[in-house]
């Protein structure tokens, strides 16, 4: 809900017409449709791209949750926030053929490529899950006498 909240008002005061928000001296508003992945990769991907990653985007925002169940709260939390991000993501290619990208942050000459508060949960969701599967083993997972728990 946040990421559609968020897009519609870069819709509405970024993109139509185009123009940049400058709000802190590393971070701004810009408009920009990404027809490929996160943080525009495979840009160039060809006409079927949009369908071919909207479907893998459902895929996996649908198994997800089902492969989190044993991975403790964090790494749930983490599946959760990716498959909402990978929804949040899908439904733009749904709806406009590609995704609404708006968040730019710099340095100096440098960009980070645009993205979106859907992208944002799937790399925090990748983290959590990250940590949750290197920090959070299971009882049968330690060695005998390892009282860590």
């Amino acid at each position: 809900a946040v990421d559609a909240a968020t897009k519609v008002v870069a819709l509405e005061t970024l993109f139509y017409p185009p123009r940049v928000i400058d709000v802190l001296p590393f971070f701004r508003l810009v408009p920009v449709w990404n027809s490929g992945i996160s943080f525009g990769m495979l840009q160039d991907a060809g006409v079927y791209a949009p369908l071919i990653l909207g479907g893998f985007a459902v895929i996996v925002g649908l198994a997800l949750p089902y492969y989190t169940k044993a991975w403790g709260r964090a790494g749930r939390l983490g599946g959760q926030m990716m498959a909402g991000g990978a929804f949040g993501n899908a439904l733009d290619r749904l709806i406009y053929g590609r995704v609404v990208d708006f968040i730019d942050l710099y340095a100096g000459q440098w960009h980070w490529p645009a993205f979106n508060v859907a992208d944002t949960a799937i790399t925090i969701g990748a983290g959590l899950i990250l940590l949750s599967t290197l920090g959070n083993k299971t009882g049968k997972d330690r060695p005998e006498g390892d009282s860590n728990r």
